[in-house]
């Protein structure tokens, strides 16, 4: 399948924010990519130009193509509640998001990969369709031929971030998927009113 494989700073400094994670060659070059670098005089943008980077902002945070993307949206709209808001949360309760915020993999590229190659359960079930929705109570865990990869332990040792929708067992290297987060346990910088707005155009 189709998916982005160019230089994430690059794309980091479009949207002038790590989105890929820390970045060090972000963080030396925080400004557009471009032959003039920081010193080109950039024209306001168009209200559309905003929220379409707005939207390709989220695509490329959550590594989902454009056709996901859109039907993600049309599954939010078609949803009771917030729009924006629900289609935040089904970002997050897809599979290689969660196997990525419980630590198992250091990046959502990283845990694609993992779920792709077979090395995640759900309940119990081998599972490899990385946008596969999670619901809550849902259990996922390492394949057990899969506990004792270098990359995986490498991972977790490095594991710092704690959500409340979400609980690890480190002995058993498995992870539950207690709730859909609240917009305000989603910690992305996204705007996701803007996306709304561009849809619904």
């Amino acid at each position: 399948m189709a998916r982005y494989t160019g230089p994430k700073t690059k794309i980091a400094r479009k949207f002038g924010e790590a989105i890929f994670g820390e970045d060090k060659s972000f963080e030396k070059r925080n400004y557009p990519p471009g032959q003039h670098g920081n010193n080109r005089r950039r024209g306001k943008k168009s209200e559309y130009a905003i929220q379409l980077a707005e939207k390709q902002k989220a695509k490329y945070t959550y590594g989902i193509l454009e056709k996901q993307f859109s039907n993600l949206f049309k599954k939010a709209s078609a949803s009771t509640g917030v729009t924006g808001e629900i289609l935040l949360q089904l970002c997050e309760s897809r599979l290689d998001n969660v196997v990525y915020r419980l630590g198992i993999a250091p990046s959502r590229s990283g845990a694609r990969q993992l779920v792709s190659h077979r090395h995640i359960t759900v309940n119990g079930e081998l599972v490899s369709i990385p946008s596969f929705s999670l619901k809550a109570g849902d259990v996922v865990a390492v394949r057990e031929k899969s506990k004792s990869l270098v990359t995986i332990e490498d991972s977790l040792a490095n594991r710092n971030d704690v959500y409340e929708w979400l609980t690890w067992n480190s002995d058993t290297k498995q992870g539950n998927f207690v709730s859909v987060p609240e917009r305000i346990q989603i910690p992305e910088n996204i705007k996701e009113q803007l996306i709304v707005e561009l849809y619904s155009k």
